[in-house]
């Protein structure tokens, strides 16, 4: 079995870290897996949203695996580039769910915090575990916390090595449920499945301009004309959505 699974079921791809024995630290060879999977993921038009999870009780992620020494020569980044620390950054198109339980820190944090939606059990732990240990380097999960987080409790966690738990992160609004750990992975598919009865173009419309201009001023925002949303208007899905509406029935979307 890979270290990481990719397996797609209906409109729903699964990313699974499956190194629980190092609670999921990433090495090159799932960096490599999770990159080609983000790549079928946006790519294939028959997927409409993508559950992350990870094997173990212990532990989402714990970020980069740093026990092989130095860093590979050729690498993307971490989390196959989808966190842009250490390399280009890939942007996954698709809305994301984020399954988490246990240990959620460094780098494995930055990956949760790339996802659209986070489920956490209530054994999650998140935190940034750096600066207690001594160390600063490629800091992107410092930079996602500070916009995800109230300042005050970023700075917390960036400054003292804290760690705060699911039904903290919960509070400040970091994590969307909670739930037992034996429900997390039905909590995470519920969570799909919701997303995926709206209509698959649309969101990732949305997704897209929401993001295109999160770091923009409102008025720059407000201006702008995304094309994804235009190309929309001439869809299949957006004249499905009228009929249905006129028939006062559900949609069947086909994501076309």
């Amino acid at each position: 079995m890979a270290d990481v699974d990719f397996t797609v079921e209906g409109h729903i791809a699964n990313v699974r870290l499956n190194r629980p024995q190092g609670l999921n630290a990433i090495t090159g060879e799932m960096d490599d897996l999770l990159f080609a999977a983000w790549k079928e993921i946006n790519a294939n038009p028959d997927i409409w949203a993508v559950i992350l999870s990870a094997e173990g009780e212990k532990g989402f992620c714990i970020g980069a695996d740093v026990s092989g020494g130095a860093e590979r020569k050729t690498r993307m980044a971490l989390g196959g580039g989808l966190t842009g620390i250490g390399g280009p950054l890939v942007t996954c198109k698709k809305p994301m769910v984020a399954a988490v339980q246990g240990f959620c820190v460094g780098g494995g944090f930055e990956l949760a915090m790339c996802a659209d939606i986070i489920v956490a059990a209530d054994t999650a732990q998140f935190g940034l575990p750096e600066t207690k240990v001594g160390i600063i380097g490629e800091c992107g999960v410092v930079h996602r916390v500070v916009r995800q987080l109230p300042y005050h409790i970023a700075m917390q966690l960036i400054l003292t090595g804290d760690r705060i738990k699911a039904d903290e992160a919960k509070h400040y609004g970091l994590v969307n449920e909670v739930v037992p750990y034996a429900d997390l992975a039905d909590a995470a598919l519920r969570w799909a499945r919701k997303l995926n009865a709206a209509s698959p173009l649309a969101v990732q419309a949305a997704k897209a301009a929401a993001l295109g201009r999160l770091g923009h001023p409102l008025e720059v925002a407000l201006m702008t004309r995304f094309e994804p949303i235009e190309e929309y208007a001439t869809t299949e899905d957006k004249m499905e959505g009228e009929r249905a509406a006129g028939e006062r029935r559900k949609p069947v979307w086909i994501g076309r």
